[in-house]
């Protein structure tokens, strides 16, 4: 199952909080992800673990919404979330490094995920799991190069607000 597993990393030459703090802002995400355009947080929710949000995400064939759960929150360490709450994982790590943080980037498809895909598209949820693998691999490098050129550009971490 290596294969429905991807992670990147890259060095930003911010504190991890203030790396965290970006990250764990999903109303930001479409400022960085190539596939996901927009976040919010479902009512009353924040970045905390057990928060939901709502993701609109957007490829040449198709535009979808999932709702994600907060699992991992401890700010300048990890921030995650699980897709529809057991489907995919999509984490980030924040290690301190000599000038500023190594900030790693994983996704997974989760056994809920696989067994999802196999009722909802039957026959085809193979070339499905792939064709969201790919979007994975690719999105991962784009992301972190992304997250990087926002944070590094100044105050407000990339706002200019700050």
């Amino acid at each position: 199952m290596s294969e429905l597993r991807h992670s990147g990393s890259i060095t930003v030459a911010v504190p991890p909080e203030v790396l965290y703090d970006l990250v764990s802002d999903v109303t930001r995400t479409g400022e960085w992800s190539p596939i996901c355009t927009a976040c919010w947080w479902d009512e009353g929710a924040s970045a905390r673990v057990g928060d939901w949000f709502t993701g609109r995400n957007v490829t040449p064939g198709r535009t979808w919404e999932t709702r994600s759960r907060v699992v991992a929150a401890d700010r300048g360490r990890e921030f995650a979330f699980v897709v529809g709450g057991s489907y995919v994982r999509w984490g980030y790590t924040f290690t301190a490094v000599d000038g500023g943080t190594e900030l790693a980037e994983s996704w997974a498809f989760l056994p809920d995920g696989l067994a999802l895909f196999a009722e909802r598209y039957g026959d085809a949820a193979q070339d499905e799991i792939a064709d969201r693998t790919r979007a994975a691999h690719a999105s991962i490098p784009a992301s972190l190069a992304a997250i990087k050129r926002i944070a590094e550009s100044g105050p407000g971490v990339g706002r200019g607000d700050g």
